[in-house]
């Protein structure tokens, strides 16, 4: 599948903002788009026309974005769809549950045509995962992956990301806690935590596997909606390999893990 032949929805209450989105997936090469105003209007359409992508605002009339996309994961038929979220609010407790729920990308409003690209090129991803340089290089199949995060949802979508970029061998661990077990009992080459998590967060999971662990020169990759820098800065002083935003783009994280894995 190419980008062109991607079939989008918008849900948007305001008409001029619609048009403009609109004109930003049309010059994007997109030819198949159809909108709705509220929240129980896109529903009807979505399970009628199975999209590839939607794209929401955060505020709707009858619900928000995020209850919108909830009610996407909660529908067996519906919970694979590509979720693009385009807002200009900035306040961690409504983007969060966003990002948790297996977003594919946060793009503020306005946004850019490169913003919007990369959020165009991970849903194009997401369906249709391409074999790449990395796989070839680090035989990334072979590799044992342990994936942290407290939300099942977000341990989806993290998996689903990188099993599109070739990793094929996963444990799942719902907390740092869970996951220091998981770490006595199995050798990893590679661990993805989530930062914000009950019992031990990944900032104190990080600090253990460097001070006290027996695989303490494994690469951490931690994907995070966290912003703010005094608390970031504490992660990296744990000992995190690298950072990566939540939700991630598929390309930013192939060069990440490049770097980590080259490193280790």
């Amino acid at each position: 599948m190419r980008i062109s032949e991607l079939f989008v929805m918008i849900v948007e209450p305001s008409k001029v903002q619609r048009r403009i989105i609109e004109d930003h997936l049309k010059k994007a090469g997109i030819a198949s788009v159809v909108s709705a105003g509220n929240g129980q209007d896109a529903l009807k359409a979505i399970g009628e026309d199975h999209p590839d992508l939607v794209v929401s605002a955060l505020y709707l009339p009858d619900m928000s974005g995020a209850d919108l996309l909830t009610q996407l994961r909660n529908d067996d038929e519906l919970k694979e769809i590509a979720f693009v979220l385009i807002s200009s609010e900035t306040q961690f407790r409504y983007l969060d549950p966003i990002k948790q729920n297996g977003a594919t990308a946060v793009l503020p409003k306005p946004f850019s045509n490169e913003q919007l690209q990369t959020a165009l090129n991970t849903t194009l991803h997401n369906i249709e995962p391409e074999e790449g340089e990395l796989d070839k290089e680090f035989d990334l199949e072979m590799m044992q992956v342990l994936l942290v995060d407290d939300s099942p949802m977000a341990r989806k979508f993290i998996r689903r990301t990188l099993t599109g970029i070739g990793f094929k061998n996963f444990v799942e661990a719902c907390d740092g806690a869970d996951a220091l077990k998981k770490m006595a009992e199995n050798y990893f080459d590679l661990v993805v935590t989530d930062y914000n998590m009950p019992n031990i967060d990944g900032q104190e999971l990080t600090r253990q596997i460097r001070n006290n662990s027996s695989q303490r020169s494994v690469p951490v990759l931690m994907v995070t909606s966290e912003e703010n820098e005094g608390r970031l800065a504490g992660v990296q002083q744990a000992g995190v390999s690298a950072l990566c935003d939540k939700p991630f783009a598929a390309e930013n994280v192939k060069q990440l893990l490049h770097r980590l894995l080259s490193e280790s």
